[in-house]
């Protein structure tokens, strides 16, 4: 099991923390689970020096503008079991206000609740400490358990749309979806 850095974010069942260069064998393994990956590459495996050389320079990207990195590992808080990965990062670097949510569960996490809990944490942070005014996520249109979140942590649906990807992947042909919220509408649901 890796070293562990301070918690970025706790909540009752989770803990967000730092990525670090011992958790690749993880991520390694979360990015070669077919039903993982199936909505990002078609389930196509992914390599150790994919990983080290793509993935891992990506999550450990330090932001200036949130001070924060954009990329967390997820941790079970009771058991330190790692269950994969949240996003919360600015679109740029210079500007904190828009940022994206975005989430990458193992299978063993699915239908528990892991993915809303998390992702309500991270738009609270986002929202009272980080500076942002505006959230959105993105994923394909037929990825019903990803929007289902999405809209439970509180994102509404914005638009669909369509992008050449180079690679097509079953499910690509009917398009992704932008979902939103901002710090107004995140305020008023709390009042």
């Amino acid at each position: 099991m890796p070293e562990t850095s301070p918690a970025f974010l706790e909540t009752d069942r989770l803990v967000l923390r730092p990525f670090a260069d011992a958790d690749a064998p993880a991520l390694l393994a979360l990015d070669n689970d077919p039903e993982v990956m199936r909505y990002i590459n078609g389930g196509r495996p992914t390599t150790a020096e994919s990983v080290r050389e793509r993935t891992l320079p990506r999550l450990l990207h330090d932001h200036p503008c949130t001070g924060t990195r954009g990329f967390w590992a997820a941790e079970e808080k009771a058991t330190g079991t790692f269950l994969g990965w949240f996003e919360l990062r600015p679109l740029t670097d210079d500007d904190p206000t828009v940022v994206e949510l975005g989430y990458r569960l193992n299978r063993a996490a699915w239908g528990r609740g892991y993915a809303t809990e998390g992702a309500r944490a991270l738009l609270r942070k986002g929202f009272t400490d980080l500076g942002a005014e505006r959230v959105t996520a993105n994923t394909m249109a037929v990825n019903a358990g990803s929007r289902r979140v999405m809209e439970k942590a509180g994102l509404t649906f914005l638009r669909a749309y369509t992008e050449d990807w180079p690679d097509a992947i079953e499910g690509s042909e009917h398009g992704e979806v932008e979902y939103v919220l901002t710090r107004a509408e995140w305020e008023a649901r709390r009042a």
